[in-house]
């Protein structure tokens, strides 16, 4: 039986950061994980900032110790989107197969996955999963990494080793 998964929730938006914008994804994403044994820790909204995002990343994985965090926003084409290069810059191994899964199943219902830049690693033994910005879209992709959660916390953690086969958790 694994522990509680602790988790940071940073939301990464100029609007929201300035208060102009509600930050209905973080709603959706606490919402979802309520299928997982799994507790949000810790939030914050930031500009989209890469020095910024970085900063808070380093925080959650090297200071909170949390064992997941979930970004939401600056992962698309715009200028100001900057959360992947973030991310890639804090972790230590890249965990495609978050990123990979998600954008191949949000592709069955829009083409605009194709233009998700999101990533996914581990830093220490934190993941660190990026989420689209949209409500709807954070949604349907946690989903889809819901799964695979449990079992790669546990790995992380040391309680399993990496080649056991995980149970379903859901």
């Amino acid at each position: 039986m694994s522990k509680l998964i602790t988790v940071g929730i940073l939301t990464a938006s100029d609007k929201g950061s300035r208060g102009e914008r509600e930050d209905k994804s973080h709603d959706t994403i606490v919402e979802t994980l309520k299928a997982l044994d799994a507790e949000v820790v810790w939030y914050q909204i930031v500009p989209d900032e890469k020095e910024i995002i970085k900063e808070k990343l380093l925080e959650l994985a090297d200071e909170v110790k949390v064992d997941l965090v979930l970004t939401t926003g600056g992962t698309g084409l715009s200028p100001r989107d900057v959360t992947p290069e973030a991310t890639a810059e804090v972790i230590d191994k890249e965990v495609p197969g978050f990123a990979e899964a998600m954008r191949a199943e949000s592709l069955k219902k829009t083409p605009a996955a194709m233009i998700s830049r999101a990533i996914s690693g581990i830093r220490k033994r934190t993941l660190i999963i990026n989420l689209p910005g949209s409500p709807k879209g954070a949604g349907e992709c946690l989903e889809v990494a819901l799964p695979a959660l449990p079992h790669a916390v546990e790995v992380m953690r040391g309680e399993v080793g990496d080649h056991t086969r995980p149970e379903h958790h859901l």
